[in-house]
């Protein structure tokens, strides 16, 4: 890859990064509620989206494909949290999720309680850490080869203060149904994993139907059977279309409620484009998140997220002049939702309800790729090619 488009494509992944932490959905305190809440979130990615996970870095990934491993091998991606109400029973707080053999993590996993607050949790990380961006930032949405009037909206990043983006570039939480979430921001007692003990990849071949049990001395014992399991890969691809344009299409997952799109691209000047396959100005936030099935039904009636039945989309032209040669783009298919309570509520709407546990599992799919270049496999192969000769 040539070196200035290298750096292009560094600054961008910095400033996705940076984008990706102003994006986390807000916590807020619950009142009442279960002793203990409990969220599995499992993705599957593809693509370059794959390349470094697990924790390692998308470098070593692709370096590991040129010297032999298999390209674009989808993996799995496993966020496990754990709240309380309660503080631990007897010394440091400890706790464990305890699997089934087939997702190969070994017996269990370890949920370790921060010594102090996660980054993106805290209230003081409001705006971009490190140095400011320079250019400027051009806004596109909207599936079609043209784009809409009033695109793209251009933002100075000269003109903000340091660490700072406008108000309203990012989706609010409040924009969707948001579900309960488990954070160190409202649990008494928190653990979670990965974490900075560990941290091992998930295997590709794993497989989460099974026996759950999640055990601590801050929260009542978690047990549930789940039926369901990770979701295949999603595979987009991207063709050139007439004056410009440039379709990308993906395959059709059965579990999918909806999807979501977007890319961005940058200059050797500073400049960056960014693009959303939604039909509003509707960036990060929730989207970047597991959206559960009512969210995604909610976004798909305001236009946002794309329908489970539509596996394409166009990129408008402009979007592709203003980035140049450099486009990554990133696709979301949102999946199921499983969820569990003990006490099980109640037929009786009637009948008061105050569960010890409550427990829940997203899924989701995703991908990213170059769309101004070949799919990954196919650059992989050349790559390997060069090496051979």
């Amino acid at each position: 890859m040539h070196k200035s488009r290298t750096l292009r494509f560094a600054r961008g992944a910095s400033f996705t990064s940076c984008l990706a932490i102003l994006a986390v959905p807000g916590a807020s305190q619950q009142s009442g509620g279960p002793v203990a809440r409990y969220t599995i979130d499992a993705g599957t990615m593809s693509g370059m989206a794959a390349m470094g996970a697990g924790g390692g870095d998308s470098m070593g990934a692709m370096m590991g494909m040129m010297m032999g491993g298999r390209p674009n091998q989808p993996l799995h991606e496993l966020v496990l949290r754990l709240g309380s109400a309660q503080a631990p029973a007897d010394g440091a707080p400890q706790a464990s999720h305890f699997l089934p053999a087939g997702a190969g993590l070994g017996a269990s996993v370890p949920l370790v309680t921060p010594r102090n607050a996660p980054a993106e949790y805290q209230e003081d990380q409001a705006g971009i850490p490190g140095e400011r961006p320079k250019g400027r930032l051009f806004i596109y949405w909207g599936c079609g080869a043209k784009a809409a009037p009033g695109q793209p909206v251009v933002i100075d990043f000269a003109k903000l203060a340091r660490g700072q983006f406008p108000p309203g570039l990012f989706m609010n939480a409040a924009s969707v149904p948001q579900a309960w979430q488990v954070r160190y921001a409202n649990s008494k007692t928190y653990g979670e994993w990965p974490n900075a003990q560990t941290r091992k990849p998930v295997p590709s071949s794993s497989s989460l139907i099974g026996e759950h049990r999640i055990a601590g001395n801050y929260s009542p014992e978690i047990k549930f059977a789940l039926k369901q399991d990770y979701m295949p890969a999603i595979n987009p691809r991207s063709a050139p279309a007439t004056g410009g344009a440039t379709d990308i299409s993906w395959n059709a997952l059965p579990q999918a409620t909806g999807y979501y799109a977007w890319a961005f691209g940058g200059k050797e000047n500073g400049d960056i484009v960014w693009w959303t396959s939604s039909a509003s100005q509707a960036f990060g936030g929730p989207v970047w998140d597991w959206v559960s099935p009512a969210s995604a039904q909610a976004l798909i009636g305001k236009k946002i997220v794309l329908p489970p039945s539509q596996t394409s989309c166009t990129v408008p032209a402009e979007v592709g002049k203003a980035a140049g040669a450099m486009l990554m783009g990133s696709l979301y298919a949102y999946g199921p939702e499983a969820n569990f309570a003990y006490p099980p509520r109640p037929t009786d709407a009637k009948v008061a309800w105050q569960p010890e546990w409550t427990a829940r599992v997203r899924f989701r799919s995703h991908a990213m790729w170059m769309l101004n270049g070949p799919n990954m496999e196919d650059m992989m192969r050349q790559m390997q090619g060069m090496d051979d000769e």
